[in-house]
């Protein structure tokens, strides 16, 4: 299929600087039927049924993003994007990209920690650096950090994006970006989902900066996607189980959801407890093995991100709904507006 496909016209104007208050405050188009529907975030408890399942990724964004120096005084910016290793005599390893010019060899200073740079791949801008022994990383980044805010968002992070920036029930650091679908959701509205009979599960996919590359290759199954390192325990799969039961529907909160899930289940023998590196790529004619529906943000163009919500709506309806959507004015990317997408009974594949 051609990545050209993909492609859509969004007004600058509807690219989200900043996020809604109160959360569940964000439009949500709604497609259950026949036409979209225009409604809010804080109705979806009206919107799922009970015995329905809906998947969270409970990961954290880490303030990844760190000012420093070079020994030779030259300024240069690190983003962590993921450890390597940790051993309590050598100190941590940390995959990063690195923006200034620097050498295998050469040295950078990070606040009050001196980190080494002991290689570099100059295609993909990796960089991998070693931090000193008794250094934990992740409280370094607390201290001195930023939170990296997607590069369409044309400001500098705020000490309120440290909040918001964040779904209110992530406790696993590690990503480098938001689950955008899940930054919606408030305490109240997942009080109220669950005392309607909606259930929840969570899976843990640490979100890289790869998640922001568009695809660049003319046919999208040339593309080589980039590896994020997913769990989904045995309890979420239990749930999946129960849940296809009694008749219910599996409800992904995230594109990060669907690839951990469906990662799991592309596994030999089936659906199964995963931990590993992924390189899921999904996009048509694929059709997900496990989830019924998605609670997503709206995605850039050309992305592996919306290639896979069309694995669900099929490309002329993903058109069609971004359509309705730009005319509307609904508000864009990490920050903006959401959409679910519910398959009929006729649709329901699994």
């Amino acid at each position: 299929m051609d990545t050209a496909a993909f492609d859509y016209v969004l007004p600058p104007e509807l690219i989200a600087q900043q996020a809604v208050e109160p959360r569940d405050a964000a439009r949500l188009l709604v497609w259950a039927g026949n036409t979209p529907e225009h409604r809010h975030v804080h109705e979806l408890d009206q919107l799922l049924q009970p015995g329905d399942l809906i998947i969270l990724n409970r990961t954290r964004v880490i303030p990844a993003r760190m000012f420093g120096r070079k020994s030779t005084g030259g300024e240069v910016e690190v983003l962590l994007v993921h450890r390597e290793s940790t051993d309590s005599a050598a100190g941590e390893r940390w995959r990063c990209f690195v923006r200034g010019k620097v050498r295998p060899g050469s040295s950078i200073v990070l606040g009050d920690t001196t980190a080494h740079v002991m290689a570099c791949d100059d295609a993909s801008g990796d960089r991998l650096l070693d931090f000193p022994p008794g250094c934990n990383v992740l409280d370094l980044a607390d201290r001195i950090g930023h939170v990296p805010l997607p590069p369409y968002i044309n400001r500098a992070d705020t000490p309120a994006d440290r909040e918001r920036y964040q779904t209110v029930f992530g406790d696993r650091p590690g990503s480098v970006a938001a689950p955008t679908a899940s930054l919606h959701l408030t305490a109240a509205l997942l009080a109220r989902l669950a005392a309607r009979g909606v259930q929840s599960a969570t899976v843990t996919l640490a979100i890289g900066p790869g998640t922001f590359k568009p695809v660049q290759t003319d046919r999208i199954e040339d593309h080589i996607i980039h590896a994020e390192y997913a769990e989904c325990p045995a309890e979420t799969v239990a749930a999946i189980i129960a849940c296809r039961a009694r008749g219910g529907r599996i409800i992904a909160v995230g594109t990060t959801v669907v690839r951990t899930i469906e990662a799991a289940a592309r596994q030999d023998g089936g659906l199964a407890p995963y931990a590993g590196w992924t390189r899921l790529f999904l996009h048509p004619p694929q059709r997900p093995l496990v989830i019924d529906g998605l609670l997503t943000n709206f995605h850039l163009p050309r992305s592996s991100l919306l290639m896979l919500v069309a694995c669900f709506t099929g490309l002329d309806r993903l058109h069609a709904l971004y359509q309705a959507a730009i005319a509307a004015e609904y508000r864009f990317y990490s920050y903006g507006d959401a959409m679910l997408y519910l398959p009929t009974t006729s649709e329901k594949w699994h």
